[in-house]
């Protein structure tokens, strides 16, 4: 059998690193300040958004839905479900969410040190604030967004991430 073709012509690995990448500090503000971003992978087409974020002591995120699986490692710092009290996530700490997890994401006041977490989203998290009600949605496009208008209003470089390519029509 030979060997297959491949499909894309890569002429390099599709490869970041962390540490030569900006984070966007307090990229959720205002209504959310303490939240940095890192976007890594963002892909709208299948709706999959891998980021990195860091957290500061005392955040608290609204209630969400997800509409899709997520893969959230902790590599720093502790935080919990709002729902979950008695199942901390410190660091070494994987989590798996199956599509359909409701929770409230808190990072305690009393930490000595931000939260640092690397997560894979597929699909979108619904927002709903204190009382039930709907909020927004956040999705790979939403990120996309968010990150455009923080490089465009704190006048920084373009961001570097992975994103896949559009969908387009074969050439026949």
């Amino acid at each position: 059998m030979p060997m297959p073709v491949p499909f894309f012509d890569h002429k390099e690995l599709l490869t970041l690193n962390t540490h030569d990448l900006p984070i966007y500090k307090d990229a959720l503000a205002p209504y959310f300040p303490g939240v940095d971003v890192q976007p890594l992978y963002l892909d709208p087409n299948l709706g999959i958004w891998t980021l990195r974020v860091i957290f500061q002591p005392g955040v608290r995120l609204p209630c969400h839905y997800h509409t899709g699986p997520v893969h959230l490692f902790t590599m720093s710092g502790r935080w919990h479900y709002v729902e979950y009290p008695d199942q901390p996530q410190t660091a070494g700490s994987y989590l798996y969410e199956p599509g359909g997890s409701i929770h409230t994401f808190m990072v305690p006041q009393d930490n000595t040190e931000p939260t640092d977490t690397f997560m894979v989203v597929h699909g979108a998290n619904i927002n709903f604030d204190q009382d039930g009600n709907f909020v927004n949605v956040m999705d790979a496009t939403d990120i996309m967004q968010l990150i455009d208008r923080l490089v465009k209003e704190r006048g920084l470089d373009p961001a570097r991430y992975i994103r896949p390519g559009n969908a387009d029509y074969t050439v026949g």
